[in-house]
């Protein structure tokens, strides 16, 4: 298998790599945290890139591209830290092109892909501990669609989106929705999260709704998938750069006349640490390369490369900061947002003992060993 990516593949890596080292600076990154978590500045700036309509078909003004430009692009942001949630874009342009019907599609996807709609997954509630079937939210049909009430959690930029992918029950059988943030019925609380960034709660109140699939199970979990991949391609990206950072620290850092690096244990503890970012580039690989697969198979590779990612993330980023010292966890020092996006990334779409369960349960008798 040829894992070369082609020269168009570099190309966009080349360019998202210059906007995030040039355009969205660490200083940027502060001050956008400092104003809420969301810069409309630089998603417009994303946008006039080409990434926001990344996975919009090409028909609808999007780019019409695939999960390997989509790693490309998460790994190079999440080598920047940008705090803008551009995977939603990446799930709501793949589920309304998917399952939307054609109305639908023309009605949202240019928005996306020219980044002036912002639509967000919006599918967590309390109790439900990651788990997809575990909803609360219903739907009721009436004269000319439905309405749609109950409550969502920790819904990216929710109370800035200007529409939400919803999963709710009709009955029994779980469906997705469109439902504008402006509609009647829904009301949002923001707030900022660790990783400087925003979500807001989200309640439905018989809100007008827009079905999109009534094969809920399967596109929420195919949604879900998206994001699974982009996150861990983001991490791959964060861990590449908080590597670099200690690396570059301890050739400075000096101690009993000489750097820190010189020491024979230090040095252990930093291959021990590119040791897991490669496990986690190969797992990152592997997801994006499992997310058109068909779903038994996506839905068990990706259990497997979130769960790696998890662990790679938690060793990765406490090694960088026990390394640093009491520096690596100041807030003027860029480690320790490495730390705290890391941290968030690893309970993004399920943590790591939830994916250790979901990799369990998918192992036949043999667990592939004698088969």
């Amino acid at each position: 298998m040829d894992f070369n990516f082609t020269e168009e593949q570099e190309q966009l890596r080349d360019a998202v790599r210059r906007w995030a080292s040039k355009a969205y600076t660490f200083e940027r990154r502060r001050a956008t945290e400092r104003s809420g978590g969301f810069d409309r500045g630089a998603w417009s700036e994303m946008a006039a890139l080409g990434l926001c309509g990344l996975y919009v078909p090409e028909a609808h003004s999007g780019m019409g591209m695939g999960p390997v430009e989509g790693m490309v692009v998460m790994q190079e942001l999440g080598r920047g830290m940008v705090l803008e949630p551009l995977g939603q874009s990446l799930i709501s342009g793949a589920v309304i092109a998917g399952y939307g019907d054609a109305a639908t599609q023309a009605q949202w996807l240019p928005g996306i892909a020219a980044g002036e709609a912002i639509v967000s997954l919006a599918y967590q509630e309390r109790a439900a501990r990651y788990r997809l079937e575990q909803c609360e939210a219903r739907a009721t049909q009436v004269p000319g669609g439905y309405v749609l009430s109950g409550s969502k959690s920790v819904v990216p930029i929710g109370d800035i989106a200007d529409a939400f992918v919803v999963s709710a029950k009709v009955n029994s059988q779980l469906a997705l929705f469109l439902v504008e943030r402006l509609s009647s019925g829904v009301t949002t609380r923001g707030y900022g999260t660790q990783d400087g960034s925003r979500a807001a709660e989200v309640h439905f109140k018989n809100a007008p709704a827009l079905l999109l699939t009534m094969q809920g199970r399967e596109a929420l979990e195919h949604a879900v998938d998206v994001g699974i991949a982009a996150a861990c391609a983001e991490g791959v990206g964060v861990m590449e750069q908080t590597l670099d950072a200690t690396a570059q620290y301890m050739n400075t850092r000096q101690q009993f006349g000489v750097a820190i690096a010189s020491f024979q244990a230090l040095r252990h503890r930093v291959a021990d640490m590119k040791m897991q970012l490669e496990l986690a580039r190969s797992m990152g690989f592997y997801a994006s390369l499992k997310l058109n697969a068909p779903a038994p198979e996506r839905r068990a590779a990706m259990a497997r490369a979130k769960y790696q990612l998890g662990v790679s993330m938690r060793f990765v980023g406490q090694q960088a900061v026990q390394l640093h010292g009491g520096i690596g966890v100041t807030d003027d020092y860029i480690v320790s947002h490495y730390f705290k996006k890391l941290t968030q990334l690893e309970m993004t779409y399920g943590d790591t003992l939830h994916h250790l369960g979901e990799v369990a349960e998918r192992m036949q008798d043999t667990a592939g060993v004698f088969a």
